[in-house]
Protein backbone atom coordinates (compact mmCIF):
# COMPACT_ATOMS: atom_id res chain seq x y z
CA UNK A 1 0.00 0.00 0.00
CA UNK A 2 1.28 3.21 -0.82
CA UNK A 3 1.37 6.13 1.67
CA UNK A 4 -0.91 8.87 1.55
CA UNK A 5 0.58 11.70 0.38
CA UNK A 6 1.13 15.29 2.22
CA UNK A 7 -1.55 17.89 0.81
CA UNK A 8 -0.09 21.83 1.27
CA UNK A 9 -2.76 24.01 3.43
CA UNK A 10 -3.33 24.85 -0.86
CA UNK A 11 -4.31 21.55 -1.88
CA UNK A 12 -7.98 22.82 -2.05
CA UNK A 13 -6.99 25.65 -4.30
CA UNK A 14 -5.18 23.71 -6.91
CA UNK A 15 -7.80 21.34 -7.49
CA UNK A 16 -10.75 24.70 -8.07
CA UNK A 17 -7.81 25.30 -10.39
CA UNK A 18 -8.13 22.67 -12.37
CA UNK A 19 -4.22 21.81 -11.89
CA UNK A 20 -2.55 19.02 -12.58
CA UNK A 21 -1.66 16.80 -9.35
CA UNK A 22 1.47 15.29 -9.02
CA UNK A 23 3.62 13.07 -6.22
CA UNK A 24 6.19 14.86 -5.20
CA UNK A 25 8.61 14.23 -1.89
CA UNK A 26 5.94 12.61 -0.73
CA UNK A 27 3.47 15.81 -1.40
CA UNK A 28 1.05 16.20 -4.08
CA UNK A 29 1.95 19.07 -5.84
CA UNK A 30 0.71 20.94 -8.83
CA UNK A 31 2.80 20.20 -12.06
CA UNK A 32 0.98 22.69 -14.35
CA UNK A 33 -2.82 24.32 -14.65
CA UNK A 34 -2.66 26.61 -18.34
CA UNK A 35 0.33 24.23 -19.02
CA UNK A 36 4.42 24.38 -18.44
CA UNK A 37 5.27 26.63 -21.33
CA UNK A 38 2.33 29.15 -20.66
CA UNK A 39 3.46 29.36 -17.02
CA UNK A 40 6.96 29.42 -17.91
CA UNK A 41 6.55 32.89 -20.20
CA UNK A 42 4.73 34.72 -17.50
CA UNK A 43 6.94 34.33 -14.88
CA UNK A 44 9.89 35.60 -17.58
CA UNK A 45 7.61 38.30 -18.97
CA UNK A 46 5.39 38.82 -15.67
CA UNK A 47 4.87 37.59 -12.87
CA UNK A 48 3.59 34.27 -11.45
CA UNK A 49 2.75 32.68 -7.98
CA UNK A 50 3.99 28.87 -7.13
CA UNK A 51 2.88 27.04 -4.02
CA UNK A 52 6.03 25.74 -2.49
CA UNK A 53 5.11 25.12 0.89
CA UNK A 54 6.97 21.50 0.74
CA UNK A 55 9.85 22.94 1.33
CA UNK A 56 11.25 22.80 5.23
CA UNK A 57 11.97 25.57 7.82
CA UNK A 58 14.48 24.96 11.16
CA UNK A 59 14.93 27.65 13.57
CA UNK A 60 18.10 27.22 15.68
CA UNK A 61 18.32 29.67 18.55
CA UNK A 62 20.42 30.34 21.21
CA UNK A 63 24.61 31.80 22.41
CA UNK A 64 25.90 28.52 20.18
CA UNK A 65 23.79 28.40 17.45
CA UNK A 66 26.18 30.26 14.69
CA UNK A 67 29.10 27.92 15.82
CA UNK A 68 27.05 25.16 15.42
CA UNK A 69 25.84 26.44 11.82
CA UNK A 70 29.22 27.04 10.88
CA UNK A 71 30.06 23.64 11.58
CA UNK A 72 27.51 21.99 9.56
CA UNK A 73 27.32 24.49 7.00
CA UNK A 74 29.98 25.10 4.31
CA UNK A 75 29.45 29.18 3.67
CA UNK A 76 30.51 31.65 6.26
CA UNK A 77 27.38 32.13 8.48
CA UNK A 78 29.64 34.94 10.14
CA UNK A 79 29.28 37.24 6.95
CA UNK A 80 25.15 37.77 7.71
CA UNK A 81 23.99 40.67 9.17
CA UNK A 82 20.25 40.58 10.46
CA UNK A 83 17.85 40.87 7.93
CA UNK A 84 20.33 38.48 4.76
CA UNK A 85 20.26 35.55 3.80
CA UNK A 86 22.68 33.03 2.47
CA UNK A 87 23.12 30.24 -0.12
CA UNK A 88 25.03 27.40 1.22
CA UNK A 89 24.78 23.28 1.40
CA UNK A 90 25.43 20.62 4.51
CA UNK A 91 28.35 18.34 3.06
CA UNK A 92 28.06 14.28 2.77
CA UNK A 93 30.57 11.84 4.01
CA UNK A 94 30.74 10.26 0.16
CA UNK A 95 32.23 14.13 -0.88
CA UNK A 96 28.71 15.73 -2.36
CA UNK A 97 25.86 17.37 -0.22
CA UNK A 98 23.38 16.31 2.64
CA UNK A 99 21.01 19.51 0.90
CA UNK A 100 21.33 22.30 -0.55
CA UNK A 101 19.48 25.08 1.84
CA UNK A 102 19.44 28.96 2.52
CA UNK A 103 20.68 30.00 5.90
CA UNK A 104 18.30 33.15 6.93
CA UNK A 105 19.72 35.80 9.91
CA UNK A 106 17.09 36.93 11.85
CA UNK A 107 18.34 38.06 14.97
CA UNK A 108 21.55 38.43 17.20
CA UNK A 109 21.26 34.59 17.77
CA UNK A 110 18.45 33.61 15.89
CA UNK A 111 18.46 31.47 12.05
CA UNK A 112 16.22 29.87 9.89
CA UNK A 113 17.16 27.01 7.81
CA UNK A 114 15.28 26.37 4.66
CA UNK A 115 15.66 22.90 3.36
CA UNK A 116 14.50 21.38 0.32
CA UNK A 117 11.24 18.71 0.85
CA UNK A 118 13.05 15.73 -0.14
CA UNK A 119 15.75 16.24 2.46
CA UNK A 120 13.78 17.27 5.46
CA UNK A 121 14.45 14.13 7.20
CA UNK A 122 17.85 13.42 6.71
CA UNK A 123 18.81 17.26 7.12
CA UNK A 124 16.97 16.89 11.17
CA UNK A 125 19.12 14.02 11.29
CA UNK A 126 22.02 16.25 10.70
CA UNK A 127 21.13 18.71 12.88
CA UNK A 128 20.41 16.33 15.81
CA UNK A 129 23.72 14.50 15.39
CA UNK A 130 25.46 17.49 16.12
CA UNK A 131 23.54 19.77 18.53
CA UNK A 132 25.14 21.45 20.65
CA UNK A 133 23.50 22.43 24.51
CA UNK A 134 24.29 25.77 23.84
CA UNK A 135 21.62 25.89 21.25
CA UNK A 136 17.93 24.69 20.47
CA UNK A 137 16.73 23.48 16.89
CA UNK A 138 12.77 23.27 16.17
CA UNK A 139 11.45 22.03 12.88
CA UNK A 140 8.72 24.79 12.00
CA UNK A 141 8.08 23.03 8.78
CA UNK A 142 4.54 21.65 9.35
CA UNK A 143 3.42 25.43 10.82
CA UNK A 144 4.67 27.38 7.65
CA UNK A 145 3.40 28.07 3.82
CA UNK A 146 5.86 28.83 1.54
CA UNK A 147 4.47 31.01 -1.69
CA UNK A 148 6.57 32.15 -4.22
CA UNK A 149 5.62 35.39 -6.21
CA UNK A 150 8.20 35.55 -9.16
CA UNK A 151 8.85 37.39 -12.04
CA UNK A 152 9.52 41.46 -13.02
CA UNK A 153 5.97 42.52 -12.00
CA UNK A 154 6.35 40.11 -9.05
CA UNK A 155 7.33 43.74 -7.01
CA UNK A 156 4.08 45.98 -8.22
CA UNK A 157 1.85 43.10 -6.94
CA UNK A 158 3.48 42.74 -3.49
CA UNK A 159 3.76 46.51 -2.86
CA UNK A 160 0.06 46.78 -3.38
CA UNK A 161 -0.27 43.86 -0.76
CA UNK A 162 2.26 45.63 2.02
CA UNK A 163 3.15 48.80 3.65
CA UNK A 164 6.76 47.45 3.47
CA UNK A 165 8.92 49.15 1.39
CA UNK A 166 9.54 45.65 -1.26
CA UNK A 167 10.73 48.04 -3.73
CA UNK A 168 13.73 48.80 -1.06
CA UNK A 169 14.63 44.96 -0.48
CA UNK A 170 18.06 43.70 -1.98
CA UNK A 171 18.71 40.64 -3.38
CA UNK A 172 19.53 38.40 -0.35
CA UNK A 173 17.54 40.75 2.19
CA UNK A 174 14.25 40.12 3.45
CA UNK A 175 11.82 41.67 6.21
CA UNK A 176 9.09 40.76 8.37
CA UNK A 177 5.94 42.31 8.02
CA UNK A 178 2.29 42.18 7.26
CA UNK A 179 1.19 41.40 4.13
CA UNK A 180 -2.08 41.38 3.32
CA UNK A 181 -3.23 42.36 6.52
CA UNK A 182 -1.69 38.52 7.88
CA UNK A 183 1.47 39.49 10.71
CA UNK A 184 4.29 38.19 11.04
CA UNK A 185 4.68 37.80 7.05
CA UNK A 186 8.83 36.71 6.36
CA UNK A 187 9.27 38.64 3.06
CA UNK A 188 12.45 37.39 1.34
CA UNK A 189 13.94 38.71 -2.05
CA UNK A 190 14.94 35.56 -3.05
CA UNK A 191 13.76 32.56 -5.88
CA UNK A 192 14.36 29.99 -7.86
CA UNK A 193 13.66 31.48 -11.26
CA UNK A 194 16.20 34.01 -12.08
CA UNK A 195 13.63 36.36 -12.95
CA UNK A 196 13.09 38.31 -9.97
CA UNK A 197 10.46 38.28 -7.09
CA UNK A 198 9.85 37.20 -3.21
CA UNK A 199 9.60 33.87 -1.67
CA UNK A 200 6.99 35.09 1.45
CA UNK A 201 6.79 32.57 4.66
CA UNK A 202 3.67 32.54 5.91
CA UNK A 203 1.60 31.19 9.23
CA UNK A 204 0.24 28.02 7.27
CA UNK A 205 -3.52 28.75 8.64
CA UNK A 206 -3.28 32.23 6.59
CA UNK A 207 -1.80 30.35 3.52
CA UNK A 208 -4.99 30.70 1.47
CA UNK A 209 -6.16 34.16 2.37
CA UNK A 210 -2.68 35.29 1.43
CA UNK A 211 -2.52 33.29 -2.07
CA UNK A 212 -6.09 34.83 -2.89
CA UNK A 213 -5.39 38.84 -2.37
CA UNK A 214 -2.00 37.73 -3.97
CA UNK A 215 -3.72 36.43 -7.20
CA UNK A 216 -6.67 39.16 -6.77
CA UNK A 217 -4.02 41.96 -6.97
CA UNK A 218 -2.00 40.43 -9.70
CA UNK A 219 -4.57 40.04 -11.97
CA UNK A 220 -4.43 43.47 -14.16
CA UNK A 221 -0.65 42.85 -14.33
CA UNK A 222 -0.73 39.12 -15.78
CA UNK A 223 0.02 37.20 -13.25
CA UNK A 224 -0.95 33.11 -13.49
CA UNK A 225 -0.99 30.49 -11.01
CA UNK A 226 2.26 27.99 -11.43
CA UNK A 227 3.58 24.27 -10.89
CA UNK A 228 6.58 23.01 -10.53
CA UNK A 229 7.01 22.50 -13.85
CA UNK A 230 7.49 25.79 -14.63
CA UNK A 231 9.68 26.11 -11.62
CA UNK A 232 11.70 23.37 -13.04
CA UNK A 233 11.84 24.70 -16.72
CA UNK A 234 13.28 27.94 -15.05
CA UNK A 235 15.48 27.17 -12.87
CA UNK A 236 16.91 25.05 -15.35
CA UNK A 237 17.09 27.78 -17.86
CA UNK A 238 19.29 29.78 -15.64
CA UNK A 239 21.95 27.00 -14.68
CA UNK A 240 20.57 25.89 -10.97
CA UNK A 241 21.06 23.00 -9.67
CA UNK A 242 18.59 20.71 -8.12
CA UNK A 243 18.92 18.15 -5.59
CA UNK A 244 18.98 14.93 -6.87
CA UNK A 245 20.20 15.97 -9.90
CA UNK A 246 23.01 17.98 -10.35
CA UNK A 247 23.77 17.57 -6.57
CA UNK A 248 23.90 14.53 -4.45
CA UNK A 249 25.74 12.37 -2.09
CA UNK A 250 28.32 12.42 -4.30
CA UNK A 251 28.27 15.06 -6.46
CA UNK A 252 28.45 18.24 -4.02
CA UNK A 253 29.62 22.34 -4.88
CA UNK A 254 33.59 22.06 -6.39
CA UNK A 255 31.98 19.89 -9.80
CA UNK A 256 28.80 21.14 -9.63
CA UNK A 257 30.56 24.64 -10.30
CA UNK A 258 29.30 26.03 -6.42
CA UNK A 259 32.44 26.42 -5.11
CA UNK A 260 31.95 29.90 -4.41
CA UNK A 261 29.47 29.01 -1.76
CA UNK A 262 33.05 27.16 0.56
CA UNK A 263 34.65 28.79 2.68
CA UNK A 264 37.88 26.62 3.17
CA UNK A 265 39.32 29.22 5.41
CA UNK A 266 37.08 28.03 8.03
CA UNK A 267 36.40 24.69 10.07
CA UNK A 268 33.56 22.67 8.86
CA UNK A 269 33.00 19.50 8.66
CA UNK A 270 33.65 16.78 5.64
CA UNK A 271 36.31 19.61 4.70
CA UNK A 272 39.16 17.01 3.88
CA UNK A 273 36.80 16.04 1.26
CA UNK A 274 35.87 19.24 -0.55
CA UNK A 275 39.57 20.38 -0.18
CA UNK A 276 40.87 16.96 -1.79
CA UNK A 277 38.67 17.67 -4.95
CA UNK A 278 39.82 21.54 -5.06
CA UNK A 279 43.68 20.90 -5.09
CA UNK A 280 43.62 18.01 -7.16
CA UNK A 281 40.51 18.56 -9.38
CA UNK A 282 38.21 16.40 -10.41
CA UNK A 283 37.59 13.80 -12.99
CA UNK A 284 34.14 15.40 -14.02
CA UNK A 285 32.62 18.30 -13.86
CA UNK A 286 28.81 20.11 -14.83
CA UNK A 287 28.36 21.65 -17.86
CA UNK A 288 25.60 23.30 -19.86
CA UNK A 289 25.04 22.03 -23.60
CA UNK A 290 22.53 23.07 -26.15
CA UNK A 291 21.56 20.47 -28.36
CA UNK A 292 22.53 21.07 -32.16
CA UNK A 293 20.50 17.87 -33.76
CA UNK A 294 16.82 17.60 -32.66
CA UNK A 295 15.69 15.81 -29.66
CA UNK A 296 15.12 16.50 -25.99
CA UNK A 297 17.84 15.30 -23.50
CA UNK A 298 16.59 13.39 -20.31
CA UNK A 299 17.78 12.90 -17.16
CA UNK A 300 20.10 9.84 -16.95
CA UNK A 301 21.03 9.71 -20.79
CA UNK A 302 24.16 8.64 -21.62
CA UNK A 303 26.28 11.50 -22.64
CA UNK A 304 29.38 10.17 -25.57
CA UNK A 305 32.47 11.65 -27.25
CA UNK A 306 33.03 11.60 -31.33
CA UNK A 307 34.11 7.83 -30.59
CA UNK A 308 30.93 7.00 -28.95
CA UNK A 309 32.71 6.44 -25.38
CA UNK A 310 30.63 6.91 -22.67
CA UNK A 311 31.80 10.48 -20.91
CA UNK A 312 29.06 11.16 -18.86
CA UNK A 313 24.98 11.78 -18.01
CA UNK A 314 22.36 13.86 -18.41
CA UNK A 315 21.65 15.35 -15.25
CA UNK A 316 18.60 17.82 -16.65
CA UNK A 317 17.21 18.91 -20.07
CA UNK A 318 13.99 20.17 -21.78
CA UNK A 319 13.62 22.53 -24.24
CA UNK A 320 13.86 26.41 -23.30
CA UNK A 321 10.48 28.23 -23.54
CA UNK A 322 12.28 31.86 -23.36
CA UNK A 323 14.18 30.46 -26.34
CA UNK A 324 13.13 27.74 -28.31
CA UNK A 325 16.37 26.00 -27.74
CA UNK A 326 16.78 22.24 -26.33
CA UNK A 327 18.97 22.24 -23.56
CA UNK A 328 20.90 20.26 -20.80
CA UNK A 329 23.01 19.88 -17.78
CA UNK A 330 25.12 16.71 -17.40
CA UNK A 331 28.55 15.23 -15.69
CA UNK A 332 31.25 14.87 -18.08
CA UNK A 333 34.97 14.48 -17.86
CA UNK A 334 37.10 17.18 -17.45
CA UNK A 335 38.51 17.02 -20.92
CA UNK A 336 35.15 17.73 -22.50
CA UNK A 337 34.04 20.32 -20.31
CA UNK A 338 35.46 23.31 -22.20
CA UNK A 339 32.75 25.72 -23.88
CA UNK A 340 32.29 24.91 -27.40
CA UNK A 341 33.48 21.35 -26.56
CA UNK A 342 30.83 18.92 -29.12
CA UNK A 343 29.25 16.20 -27.35
CA UNK A 344 26.55 13.63 -28.53
CA UNK A 345 23.43 12.61 -26.62
CA UNK A 346 22.36 9.14 -26.49
CA UNK A 347 18.53 9.17 -26.90
CA UNK A 348 16.62 6.08 -27.15
CA UNK A 349 19.50 4.86 -29.35
CA UNK A 350 20.60 7.74 -31.22
CA UNK A 351 23.76 9.65 -31.24
CA UNK A 352 22.21 12.90 -31.40
CA UNK A 353 25.16 16.07 -31.64
CA UNK A 354 25.13 18.80 -28.60
CA UNK A 355 28.08 21.43 -28.03
CA UNK A 356 28.91 23.17 -24.46
CA UNK A 357 27.81 26.35 -23.86
CA UNK A 358 28.22 29.06 -21.14
CA UNK A 359 25.75 29.18 -18.71
CA UNK A 360 23.12 30.69 -17.88
CA UNK A 361 21.18 29.69 -21.18
CA UNK A 362 19.14 32.56 -20.74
Amino acid sequence: MEPTLVRTPLHGIHLQLGARMMPFAGYDMPLSYSGIRNEHLSVRNACGLFDVSHMGQFMVEGIGALAFLQYITTNDVARLKIGQAQYSCIPHEEGGIVDDLLVYRMADEKYMLVVNASRVEEVSEVLKRHARPDCSVHDRSKDTALLALQGPLAVDVLASCTSEAVRELAYYHFCTGTVAGVEGVIISATGYTGAGGFELYIPESSAQHVWNTLMEAGASYGIMPCGLGARDTLRLEKGYCLNGHELSYTSGPVEARLDWIVRYTKDFMHKDLLLSKKNGGCSRYLVGFEMIDKGIPRHDFEILDAAGNVIGRVTSGSESPSTGKLIGLGFVDAEHQKEGCSLWINIRGRNLKAQVVKLPFV
